[in-house]
């Protein structure tokens, strides 16, 4: 994100990052992230509000225009996808992770994409499982856009 910044291929002030938590790789990224006009909206503030309040916000701050959403598979908690390459404690639920996804619902969503699912750590499956059901969740939200969209006046 931060070289798509930099080139002026996307506008800072409409990207929200939901759930971050855990240690920062480089001490000044928040800083210039903030700076920039990125809504960092960490864990505790999400647990705090709660998902509809979130959610509210970030459609706001996107507005109506055409956006692109990426999930990163590692927002949802170890316990429930332990196949990512970053897994961090305190994750959402994959309940939390859908109620999300869902409240995008008549947002323009032109593209979207699910990410950080490492198959050589996903014992057992879960987090495929996971990364392919958020994947669905939001091509239904998509659907449902594009079907408005093409619905005569």
């Amino acid at each position: 994100f931060r070289r798509a910044i930099e080139e002026g291929l996307l506008d800072p002030k409409r990207i929200v990052q939901i759930g971050i938590r855990g240690s920062i790789y480089e001490p000044g990224e928040h800083e210039w992230a903030v700076a920039q006009g990125i809504r960092i909206i960490y864990m505790e503030e999400f647990v705090r509000r709660g998902a509809a309040s979130v959610m509210e916000e970030a459609r706001g701050i996107v507005g109506d225009t055409p956006i692109y959403v990426t999930f990163d598979i590692d927002c949802i908690d170890p316990s429930m996808a332990p196949g990512t390459g970053t897994p961090e404690l305190g994750g959402f639920t994959t309940r939390e992770a859908q109620e999300m996804v869902r409240l995008l619902d008549g947002l323009t969503i032109v593209g979207a994409d699910v990410v950080e699912v490492a198959p050589p750590f996903d014992l057992g499956g879960m987090t495929a499982l996971a990364g392919a059901t958020m994947m669905f969740e939001l091509l239904c939200v998509m659907a449902k856009s594009v079907q408005a969209a093409r619905a005569p006046d």
